[in-house]
Formats: C-alpha cells, structure tokens, sequence
C-alpha cells in the first residue's frame, strides 16, 4: 500500500542569526511557520531503494544518491528497499525549506511503510537544520543549529503570499556574505496573539538577519520585496537564505488578491497564495 505525505512550506517568519560555533556551524534564533502549499512524497513497497522526481518543479532536480530524499531513507539503516515519488511544488534552492520538508516528509512515510521508528535525533540533524523543524511540522521557536524547538503560543488566523523569483540562491553563499556572525536574538514572544495585525506588530520588530546578505549575492530579491509591498501586507520579509519572500495578511483572500497583482506584473515569476497552518 502507498503512503503519502506532504511536505509543506517552511516559512522563517523572523531569522536572528546570532553566533557561529567553532565547527562553522551558525546558531540562529527562528519563529517558524509552515503555510498551505507543500511538495509530496509518495512511498510503496519495493525490493529496491529508488526515486522517480515529478510536478512542475522536478525539472532538472537530480534523482541521485545525494538527493535529500534518499539521504533520509538511509538514516534509517535498514536496508530495506521503498520506491519514492517525489512531486515537486515549491522551487528548488528557495529559502522555503522544500529539500528539508521533502527529507521529513520521507522519514514520515518511511517509518509508516517500514514499521520503523524514526532515526535518533542526531541522524535528522544531520540531514540539514531545517529538517527537524519541518518534521515536527508544526510552529515553532528554532534556535541553537536547528535542534532546539520550543512550541509558540496559538497564533491567529493569517495567510501569505510566496513570490519565487526563479532564481536560486546558494546558501553558503549567503552566511559567507554575512558581516556580523554575531546578532541579538529574538524578542521574548507574548503569550498570544490577538490577531494577525498584533503579529506584525511584533514581527516589525524583528528581521531576517539574511536578508541584506542574500540581496547582495541576488539583487532581484530587492525587487520582489518591492513588488510584495505594493500589495499593502501586514507585513514583507524574505524567508531563510532566499530568494523566496512573504506577505502576511488576515485572509486568505487578501493574499490571493495580492498574488494576483503580483504575478500580473511578474509572470515570470513563482507565486503562490496559501493559508498559514496551525
């Protein structure tokens, strides 16, 4: 029997990078949301091991050993054999944790078929630091590498608009044009949220301490913060190492309206409307 998952959007809604370890590692302090738009991972029994990449992102993601799928099917050390399909919806190398989110969603459905628990911690670590965020799949206050998650208060009801510019951004690349390792985390977080505006009141004053670097490395990103802004957001910022940015709205219809806007004036580009998950 086939089992699927999805592996929905991971969103960096505030992204404080604040040390480097001494094995290079950055320490980061991230709230974490996961939105209405995912990639998904089918499993079925099979004697062999193997991975086939379809949907309307596939094209040109290698289906090889190093893909991140198969890396998650490893860690579990069983030797056991599944066929994967891996349809791809969000945009490859885009900020919006879609490799991390396909490797949770495969470690999921792995553990469903094979009748495994998952792998130790340390072995979804490794894997990358989005990957034990995106496994929970659900809100969170990631800091440390990516192994320290502290659930958040309930947040309110809200959507956003992702806007991909078809480019892919390097994420070494980015930290290596960071020029301060070393920044404030984030503010303590309330006990809740009244609304998505009380949200964005907060998160004004937050930021992502990636974003000035990544537009460095790709100055587009400036150009689609702007194009999000004239939508009037609750609030725009660029999600992880980029180039995927959001809008925060109260609904869903109001990130549908500015996704509208945004792609009629960029059709080229990438861009999405979906609600943020609970």
């Amino acid at each position: 029997m086939a089992i699927e998952e999805a592996a929905a959007a991971k969103l960096n809604l505030a992204l404080h990078i604040t040390g480097q370890r001494a094995d290079g590692y950055h320490l980061l302090d991230s709230l974490v949301v996961f939105a209405g738009v995912a990639d998904r991972v089918t499993v079925a029994p099979a004697a062999a091991l193997t991975l086939a990449v379809t949907g309307s992102e596939g094209g040109g993601l290698p289906a090889g050993e190093d893909n991140l799928v198969l890396r998650a099917a490893r860690a579990f050390k069983s030797g056991r054999g599944a066929a994967v399909t891996l349809e791809k919806v969000l945009p490859v190398a885009s900020g919006i944790g879609g490799g991390s989110a396909d490797a949770a969603a495969t470690l999921r459905a792995l553990s469903s078929l094979w009748g495994l628990p998952l792998p130790p911690a340390d072995n979804v670590l490794a894997l990358g630091a989005d990957v034990p965020v995106c496994l929970a799949g659900r809100p969170a206050r990631m800091s440390g590498v990516g192994e320290t998650l502290v659930p958040v208060p309930a947040l309110p009801a809200m959507a956003v608009v992702l806007v991909n510019p078809r480019v892919e951004v390097a994420t070494p690349a980015v930290f290596g044009a960071l020029a301060r390792k070393s920044n404030t985390p984030l503010e303590p977080l309330p006990p809740a949220f009244a609304s998505a505006a009380a949200l964005a009141g907060w998160l004004a004053h937050q930021r992502n301490d990636l974003e000035a670097p990544a537009i460095a490395v790709a100055p587009v990103i400036a150009e689609v913060l702007a194009a999000i802004a004239t939508t009037s957001p609750l609030v725009t910022r660029m999600s992880g190492s980029g180039a995927t940015c959001f809008g925060l709205f109260a609904s869903l219809e109001d990130a549908a309206a500015a996704a509208k806007a945004v792609a009629l004036g960029r059709p080229g580009w990438w861009v999405r409307a979906a609600p943020v998950l609970a």
